[in-house]
């Protein structure tokens, strides 16, 4: 079977839980840089890349990778790439995204224009036609620049994996299901553990959580645009990775999930969106201040996404709100907390400075992922 180098973007400062997460499947990893890691993979590594990785936020089969500073040599790097190898005839193929960071060539509407024109005039001697019907699958090329070097690759993906399906309700400043993933991930925090979000919003932590414990294949219950391209990927390969997948699967794990929220809207639209994923048994959901925030077990994990600031009439309340997290914490003195927050008066008014500190980019933001370390708990005694 032919292998593919294929492409994972990720958030800025995640790319080794990625890394991670694509060995564990059993794939080479060949390059790791900011914001995506490429590793080799064949048409069976296209669809458990894009139906197990929880951290990726797509899949791409790059075609190329070549130094551009005008759009001459654009369009001649582009038309020698072997588009044929991967476009059949009838291919319905477009420039769905062009980025551009420090490069001479910076307008991505130009970027695009000439990427379709080279494909099309080596498409055009390759099959020896002048026109194409593009009446058949979708291959949407994405192209990104950076210090005036190019890679260009097939999204396999189609709709971002961080869409796993179940969030149709959303809170005002949602942590998508991908950089939830890759946190949760980043800490020691397994199935059979202690869990709490108190600022759950609409359930992305929780739900990422319980589909963790229950071994769920985060793109199990969605599709993707590649499932189309059977030029190169038999459809068996999708049916066998989804099969692998439902194998996998336990929700009748126990776990001691749990998320609050202030608002009642918002813990109702956490529960229905865990019904929608299909962990709902799995999570304990209530209405619930920090303030009020205690549990009765020790060795506990705390994580959330608490407010921030992006919004002006929030920044008044963040000193006390932070204070009252410090004090939740001081009564939770066995757990380890982790926060995600672009405060950057946080350590100051939670009272303590983090052991860890991570600078994680969410989107084009900047944000911090500190990490209060707890005591591990006691070693459960062979026999018992």
């Amino acid at each position: 079977m032919e292998v593919f180098e294929l492409i994972a973007p990720c958030h800025f400062g995640l790319e080794a839980v990625l890394k991670r997460e694509i060995q564990d499947l059993g794939y080479e990893v060949s390059l790791v840089e900011d914001g995506r890691v490429t590793f080799l993979g064949d048409a069976e590594g296209i669809c458990q890349a894009n139906i197990f990785l929880r951290t990726a936020e797509r899949v791409l089969l790059k075609v190329g990778r070549f130094r551009a500073e005008t759009f001459d040599e654009l369009f001649e790097q582009i038309k020698a790439l072997p588009w044929e190898n991967y476009l059949p005839a009838d291919a319905k193929f477009w420039v769905a995204k062009a980025a551009s960071v420090k490069s001479k060539l910076f307008s991505p509407s130009d970027i695009q224009s000439i990427v379709k024109k080279a494909v099309v005039e080596r498409l055009k001697a390759r099959y020896h036609i002048s026109w194409f019907p593009e009446d058949g699958a979708e291959y949407p090329l994405r192209i990104t620049f950076l210090k005036d070097e190019a890679v260009v690759g097939i999204d396999t993906s189609g709709l971002s994996l961080h869409k796993r399906g179940y969030r149709i309700r959303s809170s005002k400043a949602p942590i998508t299901e991908t950089l939830a993933a890759a946190l949760l991930m980043l800490t020691p925090w397994k199935g059979d553990r202690i869990l709490v979000d108190p600022f759950c919003g609409c359930g992305t932590f929780p739900i990422e959580a319980a589909m963790i414990a229950a071994h769920m294949a985060p793109g199990m219950n969605r599709s993707f645009t590649a499932e189309s391209w059977t030029n190169l990927i038999a459809k068996k390969y999708w049916y066998e990775a989804v099969t692998e997948a439902n194998d996998l699967l336990d929700d009748t794990v126990d776990t001691d999930i749990q998320g609050y929220d202030i608002d009642p809207a918002m813990v109702k639209a956490a529960r229905e969106n865990a019904k929608d994923a299909g962990v709902e048994h799995m999570i304990h959901f209530q209405a619930r201040p920090v303030s009020e925030l205690n549990h009765p077990k020790k060795y506990g994990f705390l994580i959330a996404n608490p407010p921030y600031g992006e919004r002006l009439e929030e920044k008044s309340v963040l000193p006390g709100l932070y204070r009252e997290i410090g004090e939740a914490m001081v009564r939770l003195d066995s757990w380890s907390a982790y926060l995600i927050t672009g405060y950057e008066e946080a350590e100051r008014y939670i009272g303590r400075k983090a052991d860890k500190n991570r600078k994680i980019y969410n989107g084009m933001l900047k944000t911090y992922f500190y990490q209060y370390l707890g005591p591990k708990p006691p070693r459960k005694r062979q026999g018992l």
